[in-house]
């Protein structure tokens, strides 16, 4: 060390030094701004007290961040579906006020206080359940995503919706708190022949699907909150079932009722729903789990890249049906060449994952993909090897990999590649 330095010192000066590369490399700007040099208008007066808003709402700055719909998509809004904004999120958790809806009677509003639960069937005695009987049982908290089947299912023929909402967007993830349904089925006492479960809801369509008993007893929930209050209306207030990893339309809300039996029912949202045609005429049916996908959220046709060349952070999620997603791939030129991905923030099972991959853009046109690995081995394929063994008359379950598009200009495209 030279006189009248010291380790303090340099330590402080290197940092400082790295500090201004750091901002330098990311934000340069040589005249001051206004923004941070003259005095907002939010600073000159007093905010609202703590009485004002006594169920807290996002800033109007993000008024913007909503569910969407398609409306060409259905006939009636009634019994239709809007989008999760996933280019508006991060983390893994979705805010309860932007998880995707799916109905098929339109939202049904339900007196906790007239609604109950019966099981019925092979059980040896039949029970009514109250919300206040349910409160009594032992519950458990657990995060899981709730996927539809259908999600992504306008792109088998080809690349059609232009955002990551809409392509991907029939998802959400939130901590669920319930009781495990095995527990009601004890209480009722299930007998030896019992093999599957009939849930329905109280909506005006009656939802019913078959569910096999062993998943029953394995890790479904009876849940009445979502990210630790009550469900919302739309998520099926005051109790739905929750069915890890599989379809989201054996998901029954505004739970009423479990029938018990010895076989399946093949209603109607397993029979003409749910299935799919393959070219040699047979159905696929009873498909169940939500098998490993990922999306690129940003960037993505509503998130272009706006700060110009330099730093740029690829973001998305991913998930699988089976477990957790241990690594995710990234590439920037359609798979010439892949990286893996940062993954941050907890890994659960059957619930989603976030990952990151930074890179130094230089302008140059990109073919932006995602990649998914989950715990059991099994790695997200492409649409083209999905089309070879399904054809393309299916609609349901479509976990291909997507691809966008990114000019020069920093816009991104729905598009396909080989």
């Amino acid at each position: 060390m030279t006189k009248g330095t010291t380790r303090r010192g340099l330590l402080k000066a290197g940092m400082a030094g790295a500090a201004g590369l750091a901002a330098g490399r990311v934000h340069a700007q040589a005249a001051p701004d206004p923004a941070i040099m003259e005095p907002q208008p939010w600073r000159t007066f007093l905010g609202d007290g703590v009485d004002a808003r006594p169920y807290g709402m996002p800033s109007e700055f993000e008024a913007h961040v909503v569910r969407r719909n398609v409306p060409w998509l259905t006939a009636d809004a009634v019994s239709s579906v809007n989008f999760t904004p996933l280019h508006e999120l991060d983390g893994i958790i979705t805010p309860n006020g932007l998880c995707f809806e799916r109905h098929h009677g339109g939202i049904a509003e339900v007196d906790p206080a007239e609604h109950r639960i019966m099981i019925n069937g092979l059980v040896d005695t039949p029970l009514v359940f109250t919300m206040a009987d349910l409160m009594r049982f032992p519950r458990e908290n657990r995060v899981h995503f709730l996927e539809c089947a259908a999600n992504s299912g306008m792109e088998w023929r080809g690349a059609q919706l232009n955002g990551c909402q809409y392509t991907h967007g029939m998802i959400h993830n939130v901590l669920y708190t319930g009781v495990p349904l095995r527990l009601l089925l004890e209480e009722a006492g299930v007998q030896g022949n019992a093999a599957w479960v009939l849930p329905e809801g109280a909506d005006a369509a009656a939802m019913t699907r078959s569910i096999p008993l062993e998943k029953a007893m394995d890790d479904c929930l009876v849940a009445f909150r979502m990210n630790g209050e009550a469900l919302r209306p739309e998520q099926g207030y005051p109790v739905r079932l929750v069915v890890p990893g599989w379809e989201g339309n054996m998901w029954v809300k505004w739970l009423r009722r479990i029938e018990v039996g010895d076989q399946p029912w093949y209603h109607r949202e397993e029979t003409s729903k749910y299935t799919d045609l393959l070219e040699d005429g047979r159905a696929r049916e009873f498909t169940w789990v939500m098998d490993a996908k990922s999306v690129i959220t940003n960037p993505s046709p509503q998130a272009p890249i706006t700060h110009g060349h330099g730093p740029t952070v690829i973001t998305g999620v991913a998930w699988s049906g089976r477990g957790t997603i241990p690594r995710v791939d990234v590439t920037i030129d359609g798979g010439m060449n892949w990286h893996q991905a940062r993954m941050s923030g907890p890994s659960l099972d059957k619930s989603m994952h976030r990952f990151y991959y930074e890179f130094d853009w230089d302008g140059s046109p990109l073919l932006l993909q995602s990649r998914a690995h989950d715990s059991t081995g099994y790695v997200q394929p492409t649409k083209e090897a999905l089309r070879a063994i399904r054809g393309e008359n299916s609609i349901y379950h479509n976990n291909g990999i997507q691809t966008w598009a990114v000019d020069s200009d920093g816009n991104a495209e729905n598009v396909e590649v080989g």
